[in-house]
């Protein structure tokens, strides 16, 4: 398995920032929506086999499958580029200003929250043979997880929101390393391995995940779960993605830059 040294992966990283602000609109959508796709589904399968098996621990071993899945692809989540795109910036700021950085930002956004939504209305329908029978196991479980992580925060008031924003922070650290995982090795099994060790461990954690919240809590909704959207964002879905872009950045990004890209 090909080593590929910090400072040519760092390079890489860079790149890739460059070439997904010079992606069309319909392209960048597209390639958001494919990872909305596959990380909803691997967080279903995900809580499912936690669910069948009782243990938590092989659910969260499973789920990175997905992570994996699309990061092969090329596909696009927000969380991997909140730490990409800042990096171009960083290069090169006329190639990549902000106002790129915030369109792709706003694009990766809707295309992933797109994704997850057709896999809430397909998992909502086969799970309830199109909603002619009572949610099952698997159902009342997401319902739990989503009134447990709105609600649940909201009762601690200003200490609660604090507390999701830190999982987010916790959150999109793994993950950003799990990106940066990706162009490690040149071999497919040297890229999985360095990917699915934080991912693993962010899902095990109970770590807070925008994308995998874009399909969660609306799935929860679906399943009956006593919280509104407003609710799911306030509580959620906002701390989350400020905590994911602070992760993401301080902790893997502008570490990484000064070490190995910022001249002295």
């Amino acid at each position: 398995m090909p080593f590929v040294k910090p400072k040519d992966l760092l390079n890489q990283a860079i790149l890739k920032g460059h070439n997904k602000t010079d992606l069309s609109v319909s392209k960048t959508l597209v390639s958001s929506l494919v990872a909305g796709l596959i990380l909803s589904l691997a967080a279903f399968f995900a809580i499912t086999v936690t669910v069948k098996t009782g243990s938590a621990l092989i659910g969260a071993i499973l789920f990175p499958i997905g992570f994996i899945m699309l990061n092969l692809l090329g596909a696009d989540l927000l969380t991997g580029v909140f730490l990409l795109l800042p990096l171009a910036y960083l290069n090169n700021k006329t190639k990549t200003p902000i106002a790129k950085i915030i369109k792709n930002w706003i694009l990766v956004f809707i295309g992933n929250f797109v994704g997850a939504l057709i896999v809430v209305a397909m998992a909502a329908f086969v799970m309830t043979y199109g909603f002619s029978t009572e949610i099952n196991t698997v159902g009342a479980k997401i319902s739990s997880i989503g009134e447990s992580r709105t609600l649940g925060y909201a009762q601690y008031g200003i200490s609660g929101w604090i507390t999701v924003l830190i999982a987010g922070v916790l959150c999109n650290w793994m993950v950003t390393m799990g990106i940066i995982g990706s162009m490690i090795s040149n071999s497919v099994i040297g890229k999985a391995f360095a990917m699915w060790m934080p991912i693993m461990l962010f899902f095990y954690m109970g770590f807070e995940h925008a994308i995998v919240n874009m399909f969660l809590f609306p799935m929860a909704m679906t399943m009956g779960a006593s919280f509104s959207v407003y609710e799911f964002f306030i509580w959620n879905e906002i701390p989350v993605i400020i905590g994911n872009l602070v992760g993401g950045l301080a902790l893997t990004g502008l570490p990484l830059y000064f070490l190995y890209a910022k001249k002295s």
